[in-house]
């Protein structure tokens, strides 16, 4: 697809920006390293205006310059004149949507911290990428080496090769520590979730930084309702308005974008939701919130009281105890809680993807107590044995009921339903927007950077969809068809390795 005109003028002041510290895309090559200046710019647009589209076809101009891509995945020791480019996201959730249109992305955690590997396996991940000669490695066989090598040819991942090769992800990676070489280029999609002090971070890290975010969505909490990239000078900031004709059919987008009329009320966009359901079926108007589709993809809410509501009706509908859980309840990460003696464990499960707002499913209890197996949505590891702090809400009740109870490590919130403030950053193919919510919202009458809370929180919500769109009307739950499992998970692939943390 050509890029639109609002495409093509960003394209040609990244490529400016990139060509002024030594990446020339016009003519794919790599010129002398300038002086390390800082430059930081943003692409911004609604849903559908084209951003990933951009990204990808810069990704792609770098790649052909020579520009190496490091995903997280593996990083290959600092060669002279090497340039490097990294596509981040905030979250495990948010990158797996780029990875699975074609960009090697991976998580801001990820490149902050770097691993520390096995010098002896090392040999092998570099011979892998082309950077040495086949290895003789202790333990391994020639054939052994084989599979490593077919399957890296496949799929590009260095664990998943690792593990074909009969060797464990703790084999290979030791430990973490924050990164101490810079990086050359960043691009940062979903940053209208960074804050400040990750936006530092990251400045401290690369030398050109471009942002790509929705000015739609709701910012950070505990920043007014403003975003990173608000601060930027106009000159950095670069608008895609065009909607692409793949977008252009799109009701659930023409939804997202209806709300931009200042004149619109609740019950107006209502109405809209309605006639868009009765001319196509990717968006449907229900009463009752489907219990089934809970447990892989959270109903969407605004206040907590109601999060809690529906989390106790899905796991009364599931016939689930009261104190423990089932294998293939979903969990939402709500932090890792070590002290600072812990501060390398802290990172690994971190790095591993058990962030903030990671959704995970439940696999059962781990071998020691307090341990709990889990599975990380959209890691490309995503399996992880951790001490855990499960805690359950009830309705009504000021403590939580404690499922798993470590003394610290990562702690997590029931996922079945979760604040739209915390959607942020992940699609599912279907999602559900608990409309009631959002009808308080608007009778609140809240206000959020000169646009209102229902609307911001409406936009977020109903975008989180990649393909369908439910409109749940009533506070009604429909009971699920069959038992809660964990089939659905791919945990046969030869990089989906268990280890105990």
């Amino acid at each position: 697809m050509n890029l639109s005109e609002d495409q093509a003028q960003a394209y040609d002041t990244i490529a400016e920006a990139l060509r002024a510290n030594g990446v020339d895309l016009d003519n794919e090559m790599l010129t002398a390293d300038t002086a390390r200046s800082e430059c930081v710019l943003a692409v911004l647009g609604k849903a559908g205006s084209g951003k990933t589209l951009l990204l990808s076809r810069l990704v792609s101009a770098l790649n052909a310059a020579g520009v190496e891509t490091v995903s997280g995945d593996y990083e290959s020791r600092p060669r002279k004149g090497k340039r490097t480019l990294a596509v981040l996201a905030p979250t495990n959730k948010a990158a797996s949507v780029l990875r699975n249109q074609g960009v090697a992305a991976t998580t801001i955690h990820r490149i902050i911290y770097t691993p520390i590997y096995d010098p002896e396996y090392e040999k092998i991940a570099e011979w892998l990428a082309g950077d040495a000669a086949r290895p003789k490695v202790e333990g391994l066989t020639d054939a052994a080496l084989d599979r490593a090598a077919e399957f890296y040819a496949q799929h590009k991942s260095i664990p998943g090769a690792l593990a074909v090769a009969g060797l464990r992800g703790s084999d290979f990676i030791t430990g973490w520590k924050r990164r101490d070489d810079p990086l050359d280029i960043g691009f940062v999609d979903e940053s209208s979730m960074l804050d400040d002090k990750q936006l530092d971070d990251l400045k401290e890290i690369f030398q050109t930084l471009v942002l790509f975010g929705d000015p739609a969505q709701l910012a950070p909490v505990g920043q007014s309702g403003a975003m990173s990239f608000d601060k930027l000078p106009e000159g950095r900031k670069m608008e895609l308005h065009r909607i692409h004709r793949q977008a252009a059919d799109n009701p659930i987008l023409d939804l997202a974008h209806a709300l931009s009329d200042p004149g619109l009320g609740f019950h107006q966009f209502e109405t809209m939701i309605e006639a868009a359901a009765a001319r196509d079926e990717r968006v449907v108007v229900t009463p009752r919130v489907d219990a089934q589709a809970m447990a892989r993809a959270p109903v969407l809410v605004w206040r907590n009281a109601t999060r809690i509501r529906l989390i106790s009706a899905f796991r009364k509908a599931y016939d689930a105890p009261e104190t423990a859980l089932l294998n293939g309840e979903p969990l939402i990460c709500d932090g890792v809680e070590l002290p600072l003696k812990h501060r390398k464990k802290r990172i690994d499960l971190e790095a591993r993807g058990l962030i903030k707002g990671a959704q995970v499913v439940y696999l059962g209890p781990g071998k020691k107590p307090g341990f709990a197996r889990v599975y990380v949505m959209g890691a490309p590891d995503p399996l992880v044995n951790a001490a855990s702090i499960i805690q359950i809400e009830m309705p009504g009740e000021d403590e939580p009921l404690m499922a798993s109870a470590a003394r610290m490590g990562a702690v997590f919130l029931h996922g079945a339903a979760v604040t739209i403030h915390k959607a942020q950053g992940s699609q599912w193919p279907d999602v559900q927007v608990f409309a009631p919510d959002l009808y308080a919202a608007s009778n609140a009458g809240r206000v959020e950077a000169g646009v209102p809370l229902w609307k911001r929180l409406a936009y977020v919500a109903i975008t989180r969809a990649q393909d369908r769109l439910f409109w749940v009307t009533r506070y009604r739950l429909a009971r699920p068809d069959g038992p809660l499992g964990v089939a659905d998970l791919d945990m046969k692939a030869p990089d989906l390795v268990l280890k105990a943390q």
